[in-house]
């Protein structure tokens, strides 16, 4: 919650989308060993009447059959790993809610919802709250508590088929709905939110987010790191004891530091710098945030 470094906003929401697309594999990765065929498997022992397993496969589009007539029968795992994966996203869309939510605040007052994503408090008329971001943060723990629901079913159960295995129905089918609707109703919601440049802009500022910046210019000088790190942590301190920012600072006030700083100092105190002179690969510099959008554009599109 504290003010850290200076980044693009749409670097922020790149880092949901590289949540979003390892939950995208995960999904893909599932599908590879829920779609085996069990047919012929029997009860729990296989059948002994001539059936043709490959054909009733290939009929059903199945491109595998399962091993073990046991296995078969009583394996949920397919279900488990499943919900685990759902249990990532819901996860991933609460951390997302959460970060809306505190940005719709007062406090913060980076974005605002659209009204049909929010409600009224029911006693006090200046609120809006940020009602769907809340409620899918709260379907979370609905998704957690199923996952956990059939771990705990199957923890104790011998081969092959038992009678509990009834209850994965209520926790798979609500988890499937559960998620599906969350992502639809955060699709829809993103489409309506409005950012508020000029107050992310003068945070982006505030709390001596360029403090790094300094210090890496110190260590490109040939301070060590440590050194340079302790040099600012100085510099921000008579900051705060003289009320003053760092861009504030005169020439021979920052050479008293470090005799090292010179004019190009004021190069490096400076918000468009410093989140440009981020290009290492994922960081937040333009050139790597537009690399990565483009990436994604061009996987979403194969």
């Amino acid at each position: 919650m504290q003010h850290a470094q200076p980044v693009l906003f749409s670097h922020h929401l790149m880092a949901y989308y590289e949540m979003f697309r390892r939950d995208r594999q995960r999904l893909a990765d599932c599908v590879e060993r829920i779609n085996v065929s069990p047919l012929g498997s029997g009860a729990l022992a296989g059948t002994s009447l001539p059936i043709d397993s490959n054909t009733t496969a290939e009929l059903l589009d199945f491109p595998a059959l399962s091993r073990n007539s046991i296995d078969a029968v009583s394996d949920r795992d397919f279900i488990i790993e499943f919900t685990a994966a759902a249990a990532l996203i819901m996860m991933h869309l609460s951390r997302m809610c959460e970060e809306l939510i505190l940005w719709t605040s007062f406090e913060f007052g980076y974005v605002e919802l659209s009204e049909t994503f929010c409600t009224g408090s029911s006693i006090m008329p200046q609120k809006k709250n940020p009602d769907v971001a809340e409620l899918v943060r709260g379907k979370s723990g609905r998704v957690y508590g199923h996952l956990m629901s059939l771990l705990t079913m199957m923890k104790g159960l011998p081969l092959a088929y038992n009678r509990d295995l009834q209850e994965d129905k209520e926790a798979l089918f609500d988890t499937v709905d559960t998620v599906r609707q969350s992502l639809r109703i955060m699709a829809k919601l993103w489409e309506h939110v409005s950012v508020n440049k000029e107050r992310m802009e003068e945070m982006a500022a505030a709390g001596f987010t360029l403090a790094t910046d300094v210090a890496e210019y110190l260590v490109l000088k040939g301070v060590p790191f440590r050194l340079a790190h302790q040099i600012v942590g100085k510099i921000v301190r008579y900051c705060l004891e003289e009320g003053k920012e760092l861009e504030s600072l005169t020439l021979d006030e920052l050479r008293g530091f470090s005799k090292v700083i010179d004019e190009k100092i004021y190069t490096v105190l400076d918000l468009k710098h410093s989140v440009d002179s981020r290009n290492s690969v994922g960081g937040t510099s333009l050139q790597q945030v537009q690399q990565a959008i483009s990436a994604a554009e061009e996987e979403l599109n194969r």
